[in-house]
């Protein structure tokens, strides 16, 4: 009997290019994208949370870039901790894991605060989640669903950051 060939398992490339969601990210202020990035990574948070309920550093990091965008008030010290706390739990999480994938969502939103070309980062790391827990059969489906959610809602933002 002949093995049946393997079928190779689809990938999610970092690297994707999409000119309408640039166009939006760059015509957007710097808080509504970092809140934008934080909804993006709140969405697939439970797939970290549901496989660590201990493990608080990518909540914590979406917490600490909510304050910034509450208050304006920033610290780099607090920011960057935060960040980093999220993308150690992402490598704590194992690779190629959705759980590792929204932690890393996480970091990119709090690193929002600092440097708003992160905003990106964490819908790419949003979708690669969604990805990661869709059937191979499903993933073109689901993570263009994320995507168009993702739009809309940073149209949205941008909607009540003009009124």
């Amino acid at each position: 009997m002949t093995p049946s060939p393997r079928r190779k398992q689809p990938s999610f490339s970092l690297a994707q290019k999409d000119g309408e969601l640039d166009a939006l990210v760059q015509a957007t202020d710097h808080r509504t994208l970092a809140l934008w990035a934080i909804d993006c990574a709140g969405r697939v948070l439970h797939l970290f949370e549901e496989k660590f309920p201990g493990d608080p550093r990518p909540r914590t990091a979406l917490t600490v870039c909510r304050e910034w965008t509450d208050s304006g008030e920033f610290s780099m010290a607090v920011i960057r901790t935060a960040s980093l706390d999220a993308h150690a739990a992402a490598r704590d999480a194992g690779k190629d894991s959705p759980a590792c994938s929204a932690a890393r969502a996480a970091g990119q939103a709090a690193a929002t605060a600092h440097v708003r070309t992160h905003a990106p980062g964490a819908a790419l790391y949003a979708r690669q989640a969604v990805f990661r827990t869709a059937a191979a059969e499903d993933t073109g489906t689901a993570v263009a669903a994320e995507r168009d959610w993702q739009v809309r809602h940073l149209r949205s933002l941008r909607e009540h950051e003009k009124s």
